[in-house]
């Protein structure tokens, strides 16, 4: 592996020359993980932060716990006092906030700015890719803390180990989830930049695949001189970018070209194994407490990663052996009369198909059948991926499909999420239906499970809220 710790580093004390114009930080959208994360570091290293959501969440509650003032509204007024804003990318220009702050002279940025100016005062990582990027994110965190490098972390989802998406470290090493939506990666400049995989996503924010894979090869563009890449080996749409490459390469995966690969892979009931080869020589024992081959190529990535900056595979195993999760992945809500509940953040038909194989691989999913409770994420991935949706809810044994989650989107006339069932219908398969709102889903998924049986929700968006009535639904069964 390349060598990148003797480079010096920046601390975060030069923050304060920098931004000492901006003692008083205002975010809206404070609720978001990527955004809570960044509020509670930077509240942490003493700047006044206040916040808005649009409601109270548990989130906002351990923000306020912490001193921060989190407002349940979006009113112009808020905006007092502030003297610089900072926006998540789904608020747009007409929120109440944003028309203040502009109307007062108070600059504006996105959350990708700030990030990417806090990125410059540390050793970066960039974590990047369309599936798997919080995931790996908090594993690579977890396995710096374990090797004594006391990291800052910012990740767009909440880790179990962490209250939030956020985590002030006194390294000189900061990890950073990297997301291509709205190109908010390319705000960044990683010293290491990390790519999980690449495929056709966020249609609404790129024009076509090629467009996307631009953008990616904008992203690893920035890494500087001293730095390195990680890659995924097998991923073709990684491999047209490739080329674009200037600095060191380091690749993961399964096939025996990878640099860092893994061999001897085994499933448990909700955990895996593999042995980690390094350049074809078997290094370490691997155990995840997390099922599924897509979790071993997150923890390959992490661990690629963490060797490019010389941690010892010792602390790779005892980090990655140690890491619970993080939340809405794959996480376990409860089981009542031998029937699990889990919740899962899959909104992409990859991602939904991944985590159902992961789930029939794990021996959980091998005592009963899978149930799946689908809610879409956006109008318009629903329009360009219902087809696939279908395909991959058919690993299911019963799917039920729920109304979309619009988001930060308006209805698009004809599309439902009504299309995948009848899609599913047209090719034969029985098992995807449309069930209309999320509620329904309580006692049809209810009234369909047996002892042994696991229910899965997934969904970027609300559909996790239903689980506690479920469980109590189970608890009458």
């Amino acid at each position: 592996m390349t060598t990148t710790t003797t480079v010096p580093v920046k601390d975060f004390a030069r923050a304060h020359m920098i931004f000492s114009k901006y003692k008083n930080l205002h975010f809206v959208g404070i609720g978001g993980a990527g955004m809570s994360g960044m509020a509670k570091i930077l509240h942490n290293l003493g700047y006044r932060v206040t916040g808005s959501d649009n409601a109270p969440t548990e989130v906002t509650e351990q923000l306020e716990s912490i001193g921060i003032t989190v407002y349940s509204s979006h009113v112009g007024g808020q905006v007092e006092g502030a003297d610089l804003v900072v926006i998540s990318s789904a608020v747009g220009e007409s929120n109440p906030e944003v028309m203040a702050a502009t109307a007062k002279g108070i600059p504006i940025i996105k959350r990708a700015e700030m990030l990417g100016e806090l990125m410059r005062l540390k050793f970066s990582i960039g974590i990047a890719g369309c599936h798997g990027k919080t995931t790996t994110t908090a594993m690579l965190g977890k396995i710096a803390t374990v090797a004594g490098l006391d990291p800052t972390l910012l990740i767009g989802g909440r880790a179990i180990e962490l209250e939030s998406g956020g985590q002030l470290g006194k390294g000189d090493i900061m990890i950073a989830e990297a997301d291509e939506f709205d190109r908010s990666f390319l705000k960044m400049f990683p010293s290491i930049a990390v790519i999980t995989n690449i495929e056709e996503d966020h249609l609404d924010c790129y024009r076509d695949l090629d467009d996307l894979l631009n953008a990616f090869a904008e992203y690893i563009s920035r890494v500087p001189f001293y730095g390195s890449v990680v890659i995924p080996e097998e991923d073709a749409n990684v491999a047209r970018i490739r080329h674009h490459i200037k600095r060191p390469v380091v690749t993961f995966g399964f096939g025996p070209t990878a640099d860092v690969r893994a061999d001897n892979i085994a499933y448990g009931d909700l955990s895996s194994r593999f042995t980690l080869l390094v350049r074809g020589q078997a290094v370490g024992n691997i155990r995840l407490q997390i099922p599924g081959r897509y979790n071993i190529a997150n923890a390959l990535a992490a661990s690629t990663a963490a060797l490019e900056i010389e941690i010892p595979v010792a602390a790779i195993e005892e980090g990655l052996r140690q890491f619970r999760g993080v939340g809405r992945r794959f996480q376990i809500m409860g089981e009542i009369n031998r029937i699990t509940v889990v919740d899962d953040y899959a909104h992409h038909p990859s991602e939904v198909a991944a985590t159902l194989s992961g789930l029939k691989e794990s021996r959980l999913g091998r005592h009963g059948r899978t149930i799946a409770v689908f809610q879409p994420h956006l109008f318009t991935r629903t329009r360009d991926f219902y087809r696939q949706f279908a395909e991959a809810l058919h690993l299911a044994d019963e799917a039920l499909v729920a109304d979309i989650y619009p988001a930060r989107e308006k209805p698009l006339p004809g599309i439902t999420a009504e299309m995948i069932a009848a899609y599913a219908a047209s090719i034969g398969y029985k098992n995807v239906r449309y069930i209309g709102l999320k509620e329904n889903a309580v006692e049809t998924a209810a009234g369909l499970a047996r002892p042994g049986d696991v229910i899965i929700t997934m969904g970027a968006g609300d559909i996790f809220r239903i689980n506690p009535r479920l469980l109590k639904r189970l608890e009458r069964s």
